[in-house]
């Protein structure tokens, strides 16, 4: 049986994992050690309960079914784990995430941030959840020294025309570029251009409704909105075409930010692989950097090009639901992409977080060992082993 067809039918899930290791923690492999290293997280909510918890919240008025104050999503926390001295500095949400990212020193960091950053505006009509964090806390995101902010999601537009106006303002002022959302067709459809080493990496960004976004908040021709991409046809695969080849150079590395699917659930549709493997074989994508899970998605790794389908949320409030305990909601995966000159991944490590008192924290061996069991039974069935090693964080291995 050919390697791809034994992939196919499973097989990765039966090899033991070091013939499962064909490639994997090789960061100068082939390349003559010019690489770089990319820091992808999930959803970053600073919005609502988090920034309540800063120094200048925003009006904690919200319009949900259960609760009408932010703070109430304070409160939940307060109830589980006790009372928190506010306000907290702006680093706190980000806890032991800060010194990881010291430590491993990514060449660059790129995050959805999943919150309008605005004081003023409407809530979205007959939307049920709003999230937005006052002008005035954006230090909450500095301190974190982003890149690149993928912004085609469906609570940017949370607060309206204003609230995106005000979020564009906001992060522009403080040099933080952003992909995804604009104001017309033409800005929410620009990547933004990271460049260190001589080489460029370009973030393109597309929000699609099956995650929530809606057709409603599409740009257009002189109007604000998201980069709404409509499905996962082929027209799809020629849209991101297109969009790549009118700005890609030679030597570029592209990533794909998409925020599509459910919150809840880690089976991997037929559609999706066969969207992400279109993108790596047409659009000449490097990176698919997948979000809109509550928890972290398998990981696929297709012709050395990895496809991350769900990096589940890295900041959020949701300290106080409990509806989906047996997905581990509270944990979370810090990912660290290693790739070489021509966008292969050499390299892919996660760091496991733990949200416990609106920060993340280390999580402890317990909490790692269970994301990793989890993530190694998932990413087996897309021909990939997750690992835990000694220090507590995740390796991926896959065969090339």
């Amino acid at each position: 049986m050919k390697r791809r067809e034994f992939l196919l039918a499973g097989g990765a899930a039966l090899l033991p994992l070091d013939a499962a290791d064909a490639k994997t923690m090789t960061a100068n492999s082939g390349n003559g050690g010019q690489t770089f290293t990319l820091f992808l997280g999930g959803d970053v909510m600073t919005g609502r309960g988090i920034d309540q918890i800063l120094p200048h919240p925003a009006d904690p008025r919200i319009h949900e079914a259960f609760l009408k104050s932010a703070r109430d999503y304070v409160g939940l926390s307060e109830q589980r784990f006790g009372p928190l001295a506010l306000p907290v500095d702006y680093a706190y949400p980000w806890g032991d995430a800060l010194a990881e990212l010291d430590r491993l020193a990514p060449d660059f960091r790129i995050v959805n941030l999943e919150t309008a950053v605005t004081s003023r505006g409407e809530p979205w009509p007959a939307k049920a959840i709003h999230y937005r964090m006052h002008p005035a806390n954006l230090p909450c995101l500095t301190t974190a020294k982003l890149d690149c902010c993928a912004l085609a999601n469906n609570h940017v537009l949370d607060w309206g025309y204003e609230g995106l106006a005000d979020t564009l303002n906001t992060l522009d002022r403080a040099g933080m570029q952003v992909a995804g959302a604009g104001k017309d067709a033409m800005a929410a459809a620009r990547p933004a251009v990271l460049e260190r080493k001589g080489r460029r990496v370009l973030v393109f960004a597309w929000g699609m409704e099956n995650s929530g976004v809606s057709a409603a908040w599409a740009a257009a021709f002189g109007r604000a909105g998201v980069n709404f991409l409509e499905d996962l046809s082929s027209a799809g695969v020629n849209t991101i075409t297109d969009a790549v080849r009118a700005r890609k150079r030679p030597g570029d590395l592209v990533v794909a930010s998409l925020h599509w699917g459910s919150n809840w659930g880690y089976a991997i549709p037929k559609e999706w692989r066969r969207f992400a493997h279109a993108l790596i074989d047409e659009a000449a994508i490097d990176v698919v950097h997948g979000h809109s899970s509550h928890h972290p998605r398998p990981i696929e790794v297709y012709k050395g090009k990895p496809v991350l389908y769900g990096c589940g949320d890295l900041i959020n409030d949701y300290e106080g639901i409990s509806d989906y305990d047996m997905f581990r909601g509270e944990l979370g995966l810090m990912y660290f992409l290693t790739l070489d000159h021509a966008g292969r991944l050499q390299k892919l490590a996660m760091r496991p977080v733990t949200r416990r008192r609106l920060r993340l924290n280390i999580s402890s061996e317990e909490d790692a060992g269970w994301l990793a069991r989890k993530m190694d039974e998932e990413c087996a069935r897309l021909g990939s082993r997750v690992e835990l090693a000694p220090d507590l964080m995740l390796q991926l291995h896959w065969q090339d």
